[in-house]
């Protein structure tokens, strides 16, 4: 869903001459609205009001599906053309080995507000068959219409290499962040979700872009009669698994970054050209990489690999958690004054500012009043989140026009769950010493609504 559409003025709830948005009153009438409002049970309903393209959003989807399986079987196609079908299951399977460390740290980064895996999914296969379909294409029709014009091949790769290669490949993969950026809007909300979809997209991308050189690699031994750790299938694996299967991420995070400020910023141009500042350095960061041998020598791409890409990659790993404990920050100040108001119990702010807390409540609710439970502690945590970011957006006036409806719609999926996840988030605020307070079954009693 887009936001394009937004006027960035107070939302309707603002008082009269204050920036800051009114909590609403917890009272008996404004909960009965809210709990005829939406269904019960599910995922939130709400959706803002936008131009349909498709009028099915199964079609949609049927669509998008399709076209990333074409892409998937012609990368297919073309790679065991230029490995055969031995390379190709080598490489497939050795480039598959760091994919799930990846994707896994890159969704450790996104626990604070979770986003859904069907985003993180797209990106994933759009880096590995639309963008890299893309990036076969382009590259190779680029570096020969160079060669036919220069008539000097070896140049055209090298050039080929430095500077089309980064352009094409980086914009290839920043189609998936953009779309995300522009349809997904409400999972866009900050920086870590741009590192996160833009990991998933590097990852995928790099993860297609391993079977081709591995697969080649292989067949490389094959001709020569080469195996072993001496192969030149060992030496590609190391270089490209073991040493740098971060280098495509961390190329592709930069643009990411740009999009996550962007989703932050109120003024249009800001929007704007903070992605493209992004891309155009992730651009940089890649043509660097690319060219550390031919600009520096034979041992350039190890003095490019320690003096920067090791450096830089430990900057923006520190940035990203920087960021996460800025969100706790932002739970920690926002939410109180929806307790402040009735909607939260004292001891649930600071019990949701810390992720300790947060699984020590879901622990806690699954082993209390079964997994039922657990999974509306951990929904309850989500909506809460997402509360907070969204009144954070609001005093920054970044907020739209459907502010009221959004805040309403996560109000009443928080009071539907509050029964069992107030418990036990106060339990864990006490356990953890984020708050000194009873325990929660001395506070609380009533029966399970879990226990059947």
């Amino acid at each position: 869903m887009s936001e394009s559409s937004e006027q960035h003025a107070s939302p309707p709830n603002f008082p009269q001459g204050q920036s800051h948005p009114a909590v609403p009153a917890c009272e008996q009438q404004q909960i009965a609205e809210l709990l005829s409002a939406v269904p019960r049970r599910g995922r939130p309903r709400y959706r803002p009001r936008a131009r349909r393209v498709w009028r099915s959003k199964a079609v949609r989807a049927g669509v998008l599906i399709t076209l990333l399986a074409l892409c998937g079987l012609v990368i297919l196609a073309l790679v065991r053309e230029q490995t055969g079908t031995q390379g190709l299951l080598v490489g497939l399977g050795l480039a598959t080995l760091p994919v799930p460390l990846l994707m896994a740290a890159f969704r450790w980064l996104d626990r604070v507000e979770p986003g859904p895996w069907r985003n993180l999914l797209f990106a994933f296969s759009w880096g590995a068959c639309a963008a890299a379909l893309i990036a076969i294409i382009a590259n190779t029709f680029a570096t020969r219409w160079i060669a036919t014009a220069t008539a000097d091949p070896a140049s055209a790769d090298t050039l080929g290499a430095i500077v089309v290669a980064p352009v094409v490949e980086e914009s290839a993969k920043a189609v998936a962040i953009l779309l995300l950026f522009l349809f997904r809007r409400r999972d866009f909300t900050g920086i870590v979700d741009g590192v996160v979809v833009a990991g998933f997209t590097a990852t995928g991308f790099a993860f297609t872009e391993n079977i081709l050189y591995l697969g080649s690699a292989f067949g490389e031994d094959q001709e020569i009669g080469t195996s072993g750790l001496g192969s030149v299938t060992a030496a590609t694996f190391f270089v490209r698994v073991v040493m740098s299967p971060f280098a495509h991420p961390l190329f592709t995070v930069l643009t990411g970054i740009g999009f996550g400020i962007a989703a932050l910023a109120a003024r249009r141009i800001l929007r704007i050209a903070l992605p493209l500042l992004g891309l155009v350095l992730a651009m940089g960061m890649h043509a660097l990489w690319n060219g550390s041998v031919s600009l520096f020598g034979p041992w350039g791409f190890y003095a490019v690999y320690a003096a920067f890409m090791v450096p830089a990659f430990g900057l923006l790993t520190w940035l990203t958690i920087w960021t996460r404990q800025r969100e706790l920050g932002t739970i920690s100040t926002q939410l109180p004054a929806y307790a402040a108001a009735g909607w939260l119990s004292p001891a649930e702010p600071p019990a949701l500012s810390s992720m300790r807390a947060r699984t020590m409540a879901r622990d806690f609710a699954r082993r209390t009043y079964g997994p039922a439970a657990g999974h509306a502690v951990s929904e309850y945590e989500a909506f809460a989140t997402s509360l907070a970011f969204l009144r954070h957006r609001a005093h920054r006036g970044a907020a739209g026009p459907d502010f009221v409806e959004r805040e309403q719609e996560l109000l009443h999926h928080l009071w539907q769950r509050r029964e069992v996840a107030g418990p036990s988030l106060t339990y864990a605020a006490q356990a953890t010493g984020r708050v000194r307070v009873p325990p929660p079954y001395r506070n609380y009693g009533g029966p399970n609504p879990y226990r059947t």
